[in-house]
């Protein structure tokens, strides 16, 4: 008898897991933040075993290359991987069988001679618990689909990444392209406010409209500072949006060929289904919705007890006895009624809950494409109009270059193309943001020939731990 009970705790203890302490300091994890860069070692390879970078660094970041960066550097995936991991080993104890117990006994007879035999009842009583009405696979279904929700969450926060993203990089494109302007801008402003000074000294104009061309003047000049402003803020949100710091982008070229141009147009209707059918929240509520359909059943299941069988072994003063119990528990008082009606009402709620999913979804989707079409307007009238003025600053040029224009007529001219393409440099903007908005909605890009989005580490850190099957 010693030796079985001696074998069974030696057995349990070599399956214990041990703990392994991980310490956490807001110190070291501001210092790992704070080393972040986009020339790293590990992100090198990261990158190349995605994208097929052949040179390190890229000599201009674009929109893919951006967005894997952010896939391994955001904290937001960090934590949408964590829970997968943690939904995961859900599993091992949705698939735990019930261990037995043993118990020990031990009875004293004390009219028994002690001369004639000892007066100790050892006794031992193993109880081995069978579950019934399939609770265990109940339970592995329940976690099983809580661990697809939480895998799907993975792609749905890598959509909301990539989307912050691109919606940053084409702030700091635009951005850029507006200093420009405004610079080459003000240059011409310059030039016409000299040559309208030499006019007012010859009495030509009236102090007022040279005046006037100063204040426009001092107004380019406090916009380039404005627009200096914007830039400088977009690339603190493209940093936010990759999770480094902000230094980690000095240095850095952005690659804009995707930016400059508008997107093309897109079948809404097949778009607005494919995403209203394979959005991956959409897809993590119906695991949400399978998930308590599974833990309605299980409490279902609860009405029908387990069954315990207790065989036993007594040592009763020299005779071996052998007992053989069987025990469950009488379903009279408790039928497992108000934990079946709270899983029925939570059944309830993941229902309505991916109903509203979907209404908010097309709500979306429907305000992204009326967004997306008025932008294509304004930016299609803006275009046509700075498509027009340069024809006509090319025949001014010719005009001017034969004497027929002053120059005065000519700068006035050029800033007026400037102008519009300052106005067709916002509607890039608003336009290629509409487009990251619809993007979003449809967890898809517009560009069919654009890379498909992959979600790096799809898989959950391994358990150490084998109890289920």
């Amino acid at each position: 008898m010693k030796i079985l009970l001696a074998w069974g705790l030696a057995l349990a203890a070599a399956g214990c897991v041990t703990f392994h302490d991980k310490p956490v300091t807001a110190q070291q994890t501001y210092r790992d933040f704070d080393a972040r860069r986009l020339d790293a070692d590990d992100l090198k390879a990261y990158l190349q075993a995605r994208a097929g970078i052949s040179v390190w660094t890229p000599e201009a970041w674009d929109l893919k290359s951006l967005t894997l960066a952010a896939f391994y550097y955001h904290p937001d995936l960090d934590v949408a991987r964590a829970r997968w991991a943690s939904a995961s080993a859900g599993k091992i104890t949705a698939g735990t069988r019930p261990n037995p117990s043993l118990s020990a006994l031990l009875g004293y007879n004390s009219t028994t001679p002690t001369a004639l035999m000892s007066r100790w009842i050892p006794e031992l009583v193993l109880d081995i618990p069978l579950e019934t009405a399939g609770k265990r696979g109940l339970r592995l279904a329940q976690a099983g689909n809580i661990s697809e929700s939480a895998r799907l969450d993975i792609l749905t926060t890598a959509w909301e990444v990539r989307a912050r993203v691109r919606r940053a990089l084409v702030d700091v494109c635009t951005s850029q392209e507006s200093e420009a302007l405004l610079s080459a801008q003000t240059n011409l402003q310059d030039e016409s406010v000299h040559l309208l000074n030499l006019q007012q000294a010859a009495g030509e104009i009236s102090p007022h409209e040279a005046s006037q061309a100063r204040i426009a003047l001092n107004a380019s000049r406090l916009a380039i500072l404005e627009a200096g402003r914007r830039k400088e803020q977009a690339r603190v949100r493209l940093a936010e949006a990759l999770g480094v710091p902000m230094h980690a982008l000095e240095g850095a070229n952005f690659s804009c060929d995707e930016i400059r141009h508008a997107p093309d147009p897109v079948p809404p209707n097949d778009l607005r289904l494919r995403a209203l059918m394979n959005r991956t929240d959409i897809l993590g509520a119906l695991a949400d919705y399978a998930a308590a359909q599974a833990a309605l059943q299980l409490e279902i299941a609860k009405q029908y007890p387990d069954i315990h069988i207790g065989p036993g072994y007594q040592l009763d003063q020299t005779d071996n006895k052998w007992t053989l119990g069987f025990s469950l528990e009488l379903p009279i008082f408790n039928r497992n009624k108000g934990p079946i009606a709270e899983a029925e009402a939570r059944r309830t709620e993941a229902a309505s809950q991916f109903l509203a999913l979907q209404a908010r979804i097309t709500a979306q989707i429907n305000t992204a494409m009326a967004s997306s079409n008025n932008a294509a307007e304004q930016f299609h009238a803006a275009d046509a109009l700075l498509t027009d003025l340069r024809k006509r600053e090319e025949t001014a040029k010719a005009s001017f270059e034969l004497g027929e224009i002053s120059k005065l007529e000519y700068l006035g001219l050029r800033l007026e193309t400037t102008s519009a393409d300052l106005a067709r440099i916002q509607a890039l903007n608003e336009i290629q943001q509409a487009a990251g908005d619809l993007e979003e909605a449809l967890q898809s890009p517009l560009d069919v020939k654009d890379w498909i989005l992959e979600t790096p580490d799809r898989t959950p850190p391994p358990v150490k731990e084998h109890a289920h099957e």
